[in-house]
């Protein structure tokens, strides 16, 4: 390899072809020959006349300088030249590539292969061969084991071939495998580390540095791994634990709950502060919306361990509470103060009258000591049951008594003493549960006794119907399937009347499984097998089980640890079937996170992306063939096969030296094509300019960092979009403060409010009005953060805009002019949607009849936002809904720009029928 400064070039001996190019200079100069000159006296007839087209006699100049520039450009590709190469590798043995690959893995695996690719072609430079070793465990189960010594053809082959796995790596399966490893000369280990520790990883690091060189690159302190642990249910509230490997900075993190389908049902963020390791999040959704949660996600996390499944055991279901007996009695003796106080931890709790509660949404129903019902209740009942309702009823002296048909047994009137002082008997203790029993598996404390019970009629099918019974076989809990829902009936009190069951723990666990029963899951959790329904990949993503994995046991699901479950075999996600399906999460197989970095003392160290080589020869190659095609072009147009405006031959020559030289400059460095002047910081004078030159969106800075990044993307994200579909051309984004800096120069001004933004100045008031009064559009985006109610905005929104001079505000109507300034819309989301969108009440003829705000909570800027490399930045519930989003914003700009053009064109048809009268 041959180094020139920062220019180095991987196949030197091509640069040799140089030579040749006097010699292809003399060939083009010659060719094609000079014409023959021979005297002709008749000729002189001709030599007044003006020839129309000229052919010339030999290769122009400019031309030939053309063809030797793409000789050159190819003889330089081809010689591989390298930018800022890097160093040698040290020692003369092979390379090893240790490539962890376990969950922690996947959050940039991108940029994990293109350092591969690079190391092994750095090898491949050297002549050295490539061994691979990836630290965990392949779909198959295989331990850890040797790839080569290869060549770099196998070596690329088989980085390719490797992917991250939703499962902790093997560090010490990777020191058995590197036992038999015994290269000829010094080994090069590099170490694509995953920045966890686990107990091998200190050996692991002695045994390398014995064997040779080490280098070991990492993410660094500002990108540690993320691992989400199982949420608690506290309340109303998920809160969800949090947990980073690198403790050393502060942090933000956002989840995000994703609904079956993919929908975004609502997010929360949490700060890690310096030194802390772990965080909570907390999610507060209605209870509607929390059922319909199936896993939580990290932003900007693309693991395993920054998803959460989440099945029925998360569900809070609403359950409807009826007593029998009247209201205002002591509550130790109500029915319903022992049911309440069991259903709260995992049931949203709703009492009432049968009517009341049939008229909102419900999982169970509780009818404790409810006798014969109305012939209309029974009758909504006994629907709602079809429908898929757990009716479940407790017994007493009034259902004793008056017992209708909405049980899942006959029952004998009146009830049955056990024990006392007028009975033979004594107090009956529980039979251990049957194995069809929902109650299966359940453990039974021996304290708990049965004084009183109504006795159900023999027959047939009553042992089928027995979910539990007493020592002496009598029924205690019966229950009948009626079409997709339940009746169930336990044969004594909610209360300690005539069972101590209720102040037992088994009476909340029974609870527990049987409000289960409304998503169909009674009966999986500890019998049978549970197939693989969707499992996780190594980047955190739903997918179709693959042949490698294997059903899982429901009782060593509900019992075993999951680090002895989860693995290769059973990798995470949801097992059983879509109507009744359990979630195995990795997180509960994974120790507390801890970094790698103490153990890398003395050992060199790297980031990823931190290395700086860039290859030149695609570029070269680029610029050869639009050289090359120019050249085509200019051959056709000098044999008259090509027709081009009449210029000389000069004209032409400069035409293609201009097209040549602006190719050269917009191809050679992508960084000056699109060099924009960056907006941020810039003040004064140098601002007015910047603004006044080119069309700006401007976006209020708030002070929070990550709201104010995901604003600059999101209109850079939407600029592009406006380039790419209409004529519109924006410059980008630039940041303003409505305190200190002049907002006239922008079209368009975007503010994403935060809760922790303070009510605005004399001044900066004084300047929105201005910008709003002369013509300016505010978009206000409270970004779902709590501001918005009914109307458009609550009382601390109306704090923060106090003193602006806004008119009355309405929702959007079907007619408006920002429905249809460009696309046809009917809404209008963002990363959110469903939310009012607000504009002025009555357009007037001020500002050209245009609304000067406009006002919604959808966050729009983080569904337009985009990085470098044109790829979104945040999640949204689907593709659909960001192409929505981006319509909006390019509806809004036009809104913005041409004012009620649109709606002035609706008027056309009617104003050329007038004028025809």
């Amino acid at each position: 390899m041959l180094s020139l400064g920062p220019l180095a070039f991987a196949a030197p001996w091509l640069l040799a072809a140089l030579a040749v190019l006097p010699v292809l200079w003399w060939l083009l100069k010659v060719t094609p020959p000079a014409p023959r000159i021979q005297n002709f006296p008749a000729i002189r007839l001709l030599r007044d006349l003006v020839a129309r087209e000229e052919t010339p006699a030999r290769t122009p100049p400019w031309l030939l300088i053309l063809r030797i520039i793409l000789a050159a450009l190819v003889i330089l590709a081809l010689s591989r030249p390298l930018l800022n190469p890097d160093a040698a590798l040290p020692g003369s043995g092979p390379m090893l590539l240790l490539v962890d690959n376990g969950w922690a893995s996947g959050r940039d695996w991108a940029a994990r292969t293109e350092l591969m690719d690079r190391l092994v072609d750095q090898a491949d430079r050297q002549n050295r061969p490539v061994v691979v070793l990836a630290t965990a465990p392949s779909a198959a189960a295989e331990a850890p084991r040797l790839q080569g010594p290869m060549v770099a053809g196998e070596a690329k082959r088989a980085v390719q071939a490797l992917a991250p796995q939703p499962w902790p790596s093997d560090r010490a399966g990777a020191m058995r495998a590197l036992e038999g490893f015994a290269p000829e000369g010094t080994p090069y280990t590099v170490w694509l580390s995953d920045g966890l520790a686990d107990a091998a990883s200190e050996e692991l690091v002695t045994r390398l540095r014995r064997m040779g060189g080490l280098e070991v690159v990492g993410d660094g302190a500002e990108r540690p791994a993320l691992l989400l642990r199982p949420p608690a249910v506290d309340g109303i509230e998920l809160v969800v634990p949090v947990e980073r490997s690198d403790s050393g900075l502060e942090m933000p993190v956002s989840v995000r709950a994703n609904g079956n389908d993919g929908r975004l049902l609502g997010s929360a963020e949490a700060r890690f502060e310096p030194g802390s390791a772990r965080a909570e999040v907390r999610l507060n959704l209605p209870t509607e919306l929390r059922n319909e949660v199936t896993a939580l996600r990290l932003d900007g996390q693309s693991t395993a361990g920054a998803t959460i499944l989440l099945d029925e055991r998360w569900r809070r279901r609403p359950v409807g509470l009826v007593s029998g007996r009247p209201e205002g009695e002591q509550p130790l003796l109500s029915d319903l103060y022992y049911l309440e106080r069991a259903l709260s931890p995992f049931a949203e709790v709703r009492r009432g009258t049968v009517a009341d509660l049939m008229g909102r949404q419900l999982s169970v129903l509780i009818l404790a000591d409810v006798g014969s019902l109305g012939e209309d209740e029974a009758r909504r009942l006994e629907e709602w049951v079809k429908k898929g309702g757990v009716l479940v009823r407790f017994a007493g002296p009034r259902l004793s008594q008056n017992a209708d048909t909405l049980v899942p047994v006959r029952l004998r009137a009146g009830d049955r003493a056990l024990g006392g002082a007028l009975s033979w008997s004594t107090p009956a203790r529980l039979a251990p549960f049957p194995e069809t029993s929902p109650f299966h598996g359940l453990p039974i404390p021996g304290d708990v006794t049965v004084t009183r019970q109504v006795l159900a009629e023999p027959s047939v099918d009553l042992a089928s119907r027995t979910w539990a019974r007493l020592e002496d076989g009598t029924p205690l809990v019966t229950a009948e399937k009626r079409e997709a829902g339940q009746v169930v009936l336990v044969h004594t009190t909610a209360n300690p009347d005539w069972s101590n069951l209720p102040l037992s723990g088994l009476f909340v666990e029974m609870l527990r499984r049987t409000v289960a029963l409304s998503a169909g899951v009674a009966g999986v959790e500890e019998t049978g097998t549970l197939p693989p329904l969707e499992l996780l990949d190594g980047q955190g993503r739903l997918t179709q089980p693959p042949a490698t994995a294997f059903p899982v046991s429901a009782a060593q699901l509900a019992r075993a640890p999951v680090a002895e479950i989860l693995g290769p075999r059973h990798p995470p996600g949801f097992y059983g079937t879509a109507e009744a399906r359990r979630a195995l999460n990795l997180a509960p197989a994974v120790p507390e996170l801890r970094p790698l970095a103490p153990s890398l003392s003395g050992v060199a160290q790297d980031l990823y992306g931190g290395r700086g080589e860039t290859e030149l020869k695609p570029l070269l190659l680029t610029l050869a063939l639009i050289l090359g095609l120019i050249d085509l072009l200019v051959g056709l147009a000098l044999r008259g096969l090509l027709r081009l405006p009449r210029m000389g031959s000069r004209g032409v020559a400069a035409a293609v030296a201009l097209l040549a030289l602006g190719t050269m400059l917009a191809v050679g460095d992508p960084a000056v094509a699109q060099n924009r002047p960056d907006p941020t910081g810039v003040t004064g004078d140098e601002r007015i300019i910047l603004s006044t030159n080119e069309t700006w969106l401007a976006y209020v800075v708030t002070g929070d960092p990550q709201v104010d990044a995901a604003a600059k993307a999101g209109l850079e994200g939407l600029a592009q979009q406006l380039a790419m579909r209409t004529a519109v051309e924006i410059a980008g984004a630039m940041p303003v403060d409505v305190e200190a800096d002049e907002l006239s120069f922008f079209p368009l001004v975007y503010w994403p409010v935060t809760q922790t933004q303070g009510p605005l100045t004399d001044q900066g008031r004084q300047k929105l009005n201005d910008y709003l009064r002369h013509g300016g559009m505010l978009l206000v985006d409270t970004r779902d953060q709590g501001f918005g109610g009914s109307g458009p905005g609550g009382p601390q929104l109306e704090q923060l805009l106090r003193g602006l001079d806004i008119p009355p505000l309405a929702p959007v109507p079907p007619e408006h002019v920002l429905t249809k300034s460009f696309y046809l819309l009917q809404d209008f989301p963002g990363r959110y949607s469903g939310g009012n969108v607000w504009v002025e009440a009555q357009e007037g003829r001020t500002n050209d009849g245009v609304s000067g705000v406009v006002l919604g909570a959808n966050d729009w800027a983080a569904a337009w936002a985009v990085d470098g490399q044109g790829r979104p930045m945040f999640a949204v519930a689907s593709e659909r809904q960001r192409e929505m989003a981006y319509r909006f914003g390019i509806n809004l700009v036009m809104y913005a720009l041409t004012g009620n053009y649109k709606a002035d064109q609706v008027h056309v048809p009617a104003i050329l029928e007038r004028l025809g009268q």
